[in-house]
């Protein structure tokens, strides 16, 4: 499948905002599952922009703006490949060792209740990982409603279970947290996905986890929809947490009340090869 994104990320600020950094995890990788054919960063403002890698293996980019400003557009445009591999992630960058996926962090830790359920779900006896982490999937989809707004990015995976609600962010939370209590290695991941009912403009991107199946590696498993991964997926930044992957976190000086706007477009493009093909039947 071929994704074309364009994500405008707009923050205005009720006076000038002067020593403006941006933290921006928002560039893709190459992995078996998708190839990069384009990505463009476009701060709006005049900056700095230097590309590094993080502990994780994510590519990070460091946005410093030169001058005071009210507002600052941060624009991702990018087109990417992808391809169906039934969740499996392979060929991508890592940088630690598996079992460090095994930490619990403030916004992961598990309470007695979401240990109940992480038992729940696994059952007794014999454990085949690969079939418990696909009932985990079903398990959270079922017990917490997606509902965009209820949460933030401080909301614990033990708030959002007990509420029995949240956004992709926060299911993803509660994953990682039965996952980890089961022993079984676990990350979260920041990207896009590309939606099956027409919906190509969104309000915000998407959150799913990976967990470490044996004989496998890294599978894909996406709470917010109770199923794998799939090549709508785009991956774009992993972590222990949201605050790991963010896509953008940053810092200011001044600059009073900050207002957020996001506009977000997540299309199928066609190949120049299908195009070709459609052209030749219609000329037929």
């Amino acid at each position: 499948m071929r994704i074309r994104i364009v994500h405008d990320t707009v923050y205005t600020y009720e006076q000038p905002a002067r020593g403006l950094i941006q933290i921006l995890r928002l560039t893709p990788r190459d992995h078996d599952g998708q190839h990069v054919r384009e990505w463009r960063i476009e701060p709006s403002v005049n900056g700095r922009l230097t590309a590094r890698e993080d502990g994780f293996g994510n590519l990070v980019h460091w946005f410093t703006a030169d001058d005071p400003t009210d507002a600052l557009t941060v624009r991702v445009t990018g087109e990417i490949e992808t391809f169906e591999t039934s969740g499996i992630v392979r060929g991508a960058v890592e940088r630690l060792p598996d079992l460090f996926y095994l930490r619990d962090t403030p916004l992961t830790e598990a309470s007695p209740e979401l240990k109940a359920f992480a038992d729940k779900v696994a059952g007794g006896g014999e454990r085949d990982i690969l079939s418990v982490l696909h009932r985990l999937v079903a398990a959270v989809h079922e017990a917490v409603t997606f509902e965009p707004g209820p949460s933030s990015a401080s909301t614990t995976a033990a708030l959002s279970f007990e509420a029995g609600k949240g956004v992709c962010q926060d299911l993803t939370h509660i994953f990682l947290v039965a996952a980890r209590h089961l022993q079984i290695p676990s990350r979260y991941v920041s990207g896009y996905f590309r939606r099956d009912d027409g919906g190509d403009d969104q309000k915000a991107g998407h959150a799913w986890a990976e967990a470490l199946v044996p004989d496998l590696g890294w599978v894909g498993f996406d709470p917010a929809h109770g199923f794998s991964a799939t090549e709508a997926h785009v991956r774009v930044a992993v972590g222990l947490d949201y605050l790991g992957a963010a896509p953008i976190r940053g810092s200011r000086m001044g600059g009073g009340t900050e207002t957020l706007d996001v506009a977000l477009r997540v299309e199928q493009v066609q190949s120049p090869s299908q195009a070709r093909g459609q052209q030749s039947q219609s000329q037929g």
